[in-house]
């Protein structure tokens, strides 16, 4: 029985922006035949209260922020055949149209490489430490949880 190698981790959070085709690059590296990405980025509009957003600042937990994305991943590497994952997180404050998450998974096969990518996303939603904080006009609010966040986990439980 061949043994499984053992998956690239990166897990970087950063004030600084980070360039999607660097990072594709290092994934691509370990000679995957896919590579998934999510960038997300900071909306300008609260949707439901139909007002803008002048930025968003985001806090975190150090250590314990990056010790339970590195739990995400790796949970992830054991449920699909994953031979690298890149998690970029950015902090402080940013404004609309900014970077503000990248993850990237590589795999020999495009449906691993989808299904980590996708685990990783909704699971760093709703259990990675993070906190946002909005301003609009002056004013600041604590972005609270999103419930669907949490129904998006619902089907990876077993």
């Amino acid at each position: 029985m061949k043994k499984k190698n053992s998956p690239l981790i990166d897990i970087k959070i950063q004030s600084e922006d980070f360039d999607v085709t660097k990072e594709n690059k290092k994934l691509h590296n370990n000679q995957p035949g896919a590579i998934v990405n999510f960038v997300g980025i900071v909306r300008g509009v609260d949707e439901k209260k139909n007002e803008t957003i002048d930025s968003l600042s985001l806090e975190h937990y150090p250590g314990m922020t990056e010790l339970e994305i590195e739990n995400i991943v790796k949970e992830s590497c054991q449920r699909w055949d994953i031979s690298a994952v890149t998690v970029i997180h950015r902090i402080g404050k940013l404004l609309p149209s900014d970077q503000i998450v990248f993850v990237g998974v590589a795999s020999k096969h495009r449906q691993n490489a989808f299904d980590g990518c996708n685990f990783v996303m909704d699971w760093l939603k709703t259990k990675a430490p993070f906190w946002k904080v909005e301003e609009n006009k002056n004013k600041k609010k604590w972005v609270e949880f999103n419930s669907l966040d949490n129904d998006a986990t619902k089907k990876w439980k077993t």
